[in-house]
This record gives structure tokens, C-alpha cells and sequence, in this order.
């Protein structure tokens, strides 16, 4: 209470208003809300007390303070008063609204009494008028007789004239005023579906009078038939009408608006009624889009004109066909037939869903046939590539209605993955097949007595490379038009069959070979072949290489690593094998002349060590022709095995010094032709960095210890020889010094021992000449000898 009596919202009131308002039972409920009220209002007042001494005690904390008690009193009262005045303006503004509300209330419940009163004065007079509608039962008859009647009359004209108007429609019809017969056609119709209605009207169930009708008007229904038969000539021409004559189109179209209408309306009077006319709806729309579905499935069946017997492109041809078609069609349909439909017809999106329908199920049966491997790519190219592509489908003119990224596929994917394996199938046969017959052609060439041909840098070679990946790359380009999975699945046959294929080209180069040694007269240019071969084996690997930067990327050609290095390995083998057989071929010539060395003949000035190098250089005239880095290691192979050969006769005891002049003329011999060899193989590595001093210094080593004239000094002079070469074994070194001729047994066995304790640590570089030299035992002839 703002002054200690009765609250604020109790003298808003009058005094008699608190009282009479409020029904008695609810007056107690009333009293105790005011005492509540009256409690938590003193509650609230000491809660403001306490409030108030705390901020009167936070004002007064030092003696200085009271001077201004006046200032915070004044400042205090402007604080209350300022908010008793919010108080109450927010008071007022409630109970204004609570008057408004009250007296809106008090209207409403007027209103509703007013509305009661009016219900029961309506109901009160229709009770009254009850009577009054069944006794104008006879005026609705005779209204409805009359309606009838005035149809029947507003007809009548038209209902004699039937068979005029029938005659002149339908010579409308043939001559191709399709227009001006449909109107009369209508005016026909127009006046049975009346007749009908209205004898239905008057009686449903009266058959006879229905028919009677329904048999006048009979031509009528058999000139709607002609007049549609006529519609759809046209409709399925409408691609080629619309060039020539659009106006013609465009009245086809009038006409079956005008029938969509015509269904529409019958069908709501139908929901109405229950009367529907004769041969209604006629749904001509939907029997058009039916007309124009089926004459696309035609067109695109209908392109076929060659069969695989006739022209082996037959698919080829039929797919160009297929595009050009289509293409031209959707462009006219865009550009011409999309105006001389109406907009909600969706002429253009309808065809579209048509054509790619057709094309779909074309595609489809196309598939499920017997298709050969350059089929199968035609047909998934042109599906998966040139379908979307702006040869077709993502021709700029045909945006933006026509969005390829929204077109759904052509095939489902099951398909194009059968297709895929059929291919892949296929093409693994064909490849086997292709690399057999080019191996068979190669080998045919091996017996030729021309040389091989060579390539512009003078290399042998036979054109086995060229067609096995020739053949590669073909196959190749043709799986990256498709998708670039098959491109990697085509590559990764390519090269697994390339693997299987270069086993066989080895197990054949070995075959020639062999034949070769049983007659080697019996192929005259083995050697300038062994050497195609052995280039051949390095043109496979640029290939390779050249493919995998080609086709590959680094991620996928890191993954497929593994599956190349076996084939580098097995091409590694076939040319370290042709390069064995070469330098075979040279060792037979030279057989005759090593086993001159280390004999009398020897001794006394042969020339076998000059034949050898002769040879050996003429022979590597024709290496020459070997690529690197195949003639490198032949080169350094062919180096080893003359040195190992050399060692060889030394080691057979062939001859035994019988003096100290021998022992010296034989060193030095040995030394020359240590020298003979370093020059010859100096000379064929030459510009390749290849050490030629080493090899050769083994015969220098052994010559040594032929050379020194003091005994004494021999145990020296192997130790040397031994350290510098740990592979030489305790036979090697008594056959030395069995060939030295002055050293007793017991010297020998005193060398070998003391050499078996030292330790011998190899260079890390080091090469073993001495392991593949075996020291040939003293038969029974021997010794007697």
C-alpha cells in the first residue's frame, strides 16, 4: 500500500465492485488472497529495511561523511520517487487494458446472444417451408422437362444436319484442314454428349433412348478415329514439319489442347454427375507422347544399315549414325519444336527423356550381342566418352537444358563391366596369339644368310620390338579413350604377357643356339642375329620405359615396380645369355690356339697369343653392333675369361722349366703377353672407364715367380702373389711351382703350410680369378708319359 491502507489494486476499484463482483463462494478464496498478499508485503518491507540501513551504512563509514547526509537524503527521495512514478504509470496502463478487455467481453457475449436468437427465427421458418418444397416437386419437374427441351431445340439444327456435317468434316479431314474439321467435329460432339446428358438427367437407367443417340451419332466417333489417324501422321513427321511447315504443327497441337480440355471438363461434370460421353477421355496428349516415343525407338533402331558380314565398321558407322541423328534432332527440337508446343508440355525435356530411353535400350541390345574385342571399345567409347561429349550430348547449343552431369548412364555398370572382362578376355587371346606369331616371324628371319638390318645408329636389330609394341601402343591408346581403369588393367596385361613372352623368347634364343652348335655351318649370320637378339633385349626396355611415362603415373608406376623389375631381370638374362654364346663362339675359334700356350711350342716363339688377339678383335668388329650397356659386359667378360683361359694352361703343367733360362724366357714371354692383352682390351673398352690393369696383372704376378732365380726367395715371391689374390688355392700354387721345375716336394709342402697360416683378407673390391680354375689331376698316361 503506497500510504498504509487498503493496496493500490483494490482502489482501482469501487468500493461495491470488490464486493458484488465476486460470487460468495469464491469471496473467501478472495480474503485469504488479500492477507497473503498482505504477509508478503511486510515481508518485503523489512527485506527493504535491511537493505536500506546497509546502504545508509556504506554512505556513513567516515566522520566526514555526515556533512553530506542532507545531499544523500534529497538524492535518495528523487531515487523514490522517480520509481513510484514507473509504478504507477505501469499500474495504470494494466488496468486500462483489463477495462478494455472486460468491455470487449461484455460485447461478445451480447453478440453470441443476438446470433441464438436469429438461429432459432431461421429454424422456426424452415420448419414452416417444409410443406411448402414438396408441393414444388411438379415445378421442378417441368423445369428440368424444360431444360430438355430447350437442348433438344438448341440442337435441333445440328441433329438433321448430322449427316452433312459428317460428309464435310470428313473431306476437311483428306484435305488437310485439320482445323477447321476438328471445329465441326466438336459442334458434332458437342451436340450428342448434350442429348445424352440431358436423357440421362431424365432418366439413367434408359438405355434404349441412350443408344438410339449413341447410334445416330456413330460416324461422329469414327470421324474423331480418322481425324487422330491424321494427328499422328504428323506428329511422327513433326521433326521434319516443323521446317516446312510449322503451321500445320502448331494446329496439331491446338487440337489436342483443345481435347486435353475437353477430357478435363468431362471428367469434373463425371465426379458431378456420373455421366460421361461416349469414347471421353479421349487423352490424345498422352496418346501423342506415345506416338512421338515410338517413332524415336524407330529412328535409332533404324540407323543400322551394314551388318559385320557386309562391312567389318558396321558398328563403327552405325554409332556415327546414331550420333549425327540425335544430335540434329535435339537441336531442331530446341531451337524449332519447343515453340510450337505449350510450355507445360515440356516438349523439349519429354524428347530428351525419349531419345536417351532409345538410345539406352539400343545400347542395351548392342551389348548382348556376340561382339568382337574393336566392337566391344566402339561401343563402350561411344557410351562412356562421346555420348557426353560436345560431339553429342554436351554440344555448347544445347545448353543449358541439356547439363551432362545430370545425365544418367547410358548402360548400368554390371553391363559395361561385363563388356570389360569380355574385352579384357579377348584381348589377352588376341595378345598371346599377336606375340606368338611375331616370335615365329622373328625366328624365321634368324635363318636368313643376309645380315639383320640396323637402326640409325648402326645397331643390329630385327623388327620384333617395333611390332610387339607397336601392337602395345594400339591396344593402349584405344583403353585410354574408354577410361583410364582400363588403361592401367590393358598395361598391366600388356606387361605381364610381355613377361610370360620373354621366357619363351629366351628358351628360342637358346634353341638357336644349340642348333647352331650341333652345325655351325648351318647359320651363316648366327653371330650378326645373337647380337639383334642381345639389342633387341634393350629396345625392350626403352620401351617399357617409355611406355610406363607415357601411360603411368608416378604413383602407379611405383605400385607396378615389382611386376617391371622381373621383366628387366628376364631381359637381363636372355642378353647375358646371347652375350655367353657369343663369346662361346669366339672361344671355339680360339680353343686351338690356347691350347698351344704354356707348351714347347710355346716356348720356342709361337704366335698363338697374337692369333688370339687378332681374333678377338675381329670378332668384336661384329660386337661393335651390341648397345651398350650389353657390350660393356661383354667386353669385360670376354677380358676375364682370356686372362682365366691363360691361367688355365698354366695350371695344366703342360710344360716343365728345366732350367733357369727357361724359367726367364717364359716370364718374359708371359710379361709380353700380359701386355698384348692389356693394349687389346685397352683398346675395345676404350671411352668406357673400365680398369684393364687388373686382370692382366695376374699373369705379370705368376710370371714373378716364374723369373725369380734365388729359391730361397720363392716363399716371398707367393706370398705376394697369394695376398694380392686370396681366391688361389694350395693346388693352384703347387702346380705353379710344379711348372717351375726346381723346387722339391718337401720346399712345396714347407710354402703351401706356411701360407695356410697367414691370414688372407680380400679387397672389398676384389674380384676371384682363381675359384672358377680347376688344376687337372695326373693320369696313369700322364705319369708313364
Amino acid at each position: 500500500a503506497a500510504d498504509g491502507g487498503v493496496p493500490i489494486f483494490c482502489q482501482a476499484l469501487p468500493a461495491t465492485d470488490c464486493r458484488a463482483s465476486i460470487p460468495i463462494y469464491e469471496r473467501g478464496r478472495f480474503i485469504s488472497c488479500i492477507f497473503m498478499c498482505g504477509s508478503k508485503m511486510e515481508e518485503t518491507d523489512r527485506e527493504a529495511v535491511a537493505t536500506a540501513v546497509q546502504r545508509v551504512a556504506g554512505m556513513l563509514q567516515r566522520p566526514d561523511q555526515l556533512d553530506k547526509v542532507e545531499q544523500y537524503r534529497r538524492r535518495e527521495a528523487r531515487k523514490k520517487a522517480s520509481v513510484e512514478a514507473r509504478l504507477k504509470a505501469a499500474i495504470q496502463s494494466q488496468l486500462d487494458g483489463v477495462r478494455t478487455g472486460l468491455s470487449q467481453l461484455h460485447n461478445a457475449l451480447n453478440d453470441v446472444k443476438d446470433i441464438q436468437r436469429s438461429l432459432a427465427d431461421v429454424n422456426k421458418d424452415w420448419r414452416q417451408s417444409i410443406n411448402t418444397i414438396e408441393n414444388l416437386k411438379d415445378v421442378k419437374d417441368a423445369v428440368v422437362q424444360h431444360s430438355q427441351l430447350a437442348a433438344a431445340v438448341e440442337n435441333l439444327k445440328n441433329i438433321f444436319s448430322v449427316p452433312e456435317i459428317v460428309r464435310e468434316t470428313q473431306d476437311l479431314i483428306d484435305q488437310g484442314q485439320l482445323l477447321q474439321a476438328h471445329r465441326k467435329l466438336m459442334d458434332l460432339e458437342h451436340s450428342r454428349d448434350d442429348l445424352m446428358y440431358e436423357q440421362y438427367r431424365m432418366d439413367s437407367k434408359n438405355t434404349r433412348d441412350m443408344n438410339l443417340i449413341d447410334c445416330y451419332f456413330g460416324d461422329v466417333q469414327k470421324l474423331s478415329e480418322e481425324l487422330a489417324k491424321q494427328l499422328w501422321m504428323v506428329i511422327q513427321r513433326a521433326l521434319v514439319t516443323v521446317r516446312r511447315d510449322p503451321t500445320l504443327l502448331v494446329s496439331v497441337v491446338r487440337i489436342i489442347d483443345r481435347e486435353e480440355k475437353i477430357d478435363r471438363r468431362m471428367l469434373d461434370r463425371n465426379k458431378q454427375t456420373g455421366f460421361i460421353p461416349p469414347g471421353r477421355p479421349k487423352k490424345w496428349k498422352e496418346k501423342m507422347f506415345n506416338v512421338l516415343d515410338r517413332t524415336v525407338t524407330t529412328r535409332i533402331e533404324g540407323t543400322q544399315a551394314d551388318t559385320r558380314e557386309s562391312d567389318k565398321m558396321w558398328l563403327v558407322r552405325h554409332l556415327e549414325i546414331i550420333r549425327k541423328y540425335v544430335l540434329d534432332d535435339l537441336l531442331v527440337a530446341k531451337n524449332l519444336l519447343d515453340q510450337c508446343f505449350p510450355p507445360h508440355y515440356e516438349i523439349f525435356k519429354n524428347l530428351l527423356s525419349m531419345y536417351h530411353q532409345a538410345l539406352s535400350a539400343r545400347m542395351q541390345d548392342l551389348a548382348s550381342e556376340d561382339l568382337e574385342a574393336n566392337e566391344i571399345v566402339s561401343l563402350l567409347t561411344w557410351v562412356l566418352n562421346t555420348y557426353q561429349s560436345e560431339e553429342m550430348m554436351g554440344n555448347p547449343e544445347l545448353a543449358p537444358e541439356v547439363d551432362v552431369n545430370f545425365l544418367p548412364p547410358l548402360v548400368s555398370q554390371d553391363v559395361v563391366d561385363d563388356l570389360l572382362n569380355t574385352y579384357m578376355s579377348t584381348l589377352t587371346t588376341n595378345i598371346i596369339g599377336w606375340l606368338r606369331k611375331a616370335l615365329e616371324t622373328d625366328k624365321k628371319d634368324w635363318l636368313k644368310e643376309n645380315e639383320p638390318e640396323s637402326d640409325q645408329d648402326g645397331y643390329y636389330q630385327t623388327t620384333l620390338p617395333a611390332i610387339v609394341f607397336q601392337m602395345f601402343e594400339q591396344n593402349l591408346q584405344v583403353a585410354t579413350q574408354i577410361s583410364e581403369d582400363l588403361k592401367i588393367k590393358v598395361l598391366h596385361l600388356c606387361l605381364q604377357q610381355m613377361s610370360t613372352f620373354l621366357i619363351r623368347y629366351k628358351d628360342e634364343a637358346h634353341l638357336y643356339k644349340e642348333e647352331h652348335l650341333r652345325n655351325r655351318q648351318y647359320h651363316p649370320c648366327y653371330v650378326h642375329y645373337m647380337v639383334a637378339i642381345i639389342n633387341n633385349c634393350q629396345t625392350f626396355k626403352e620401351s617399357i620405359v617409355s611406355l610406363k611415362k607415357k601411360y603411368l603415373t608416378p604413383v602407379m608406376e611405383d605400385i607396378m615396380a615389382s611386376s617391371h623389375a622381373c621383366i628387366y631381370a628376364v631381359l637381363d638374362d636372355v642378353a647375358k645369355e646371347g652375350c655367353l654364346s657369343l663369346l662361346d663362339e669366339v672361344f671355339m675359334d680360339l680353343e686351338p690356339h690356347l691350347n698351344e700356350l704354356m707348351t714347347r711350342k710355346w716356348l720356342a716363339g709361337s704366335n698363338a697369343v697374337d692369333t688370339i688377339c687378332v681374333t678377338v678383335e675381329d670378332y668384336f668388329h661384329d660386337f661393335a653392333r651390341i648397345k651398350k650397356p650389353y657390350k660393356k659386359k661383354m667386353t669385360i667378360e670376354c677380358h676375364r675369361r682370356v686372362v682365366v683361359e691363360y691361367i688355365k694352361a698354366i695350371m695344366s703343367k703342360r710344360i716343365t722349366f728345366k732350367n733357369a733360362e727357361e724359367r726367364r724366357e717364359g716370364a718374359d714371354r708371359m710379361n709380353r703377353e700380359a701386355e698384348q692383352f692389356r693394349f687389346l682390351f685397352k683398346k675395345l673398352t676404350a671411352g668406357s672407364g673400365e680398369d684393364t690393369e687388373g686382370l692382366c696383372s695376374v699373369i705379370e704376378g705368376i710370371a714373378e715367380v716364374f723369373k725369380l732365380t734365388d729359391p730361397s726367395l720363392l716363399y716371398l715371391e707367393v706370398s705376394t702373389l697369394v695376398s694380392k689374390h686370396p681366391d688361389i688355392r694350395d693346388d693352384h700354387i703347387a702346380a705353379l711351382l710344379t711348372m717351375r721345375g726346381d723346387t722339391s716336394r718337401e720346399m712345396k709342402q714347407t710354402i703351401i703350410e706356411t701360407l695356410d697360416k697367414g691370414p688372407s683378407q680380400p679387397h672389398p673390391n676384389y674380384v676371384p680369378i682363381f675359384k672358377d680354375i680347376t688344376v687337372p689331376t695326373l693320369t696313369v698316361p700322364k705319369l708313364l708319359k
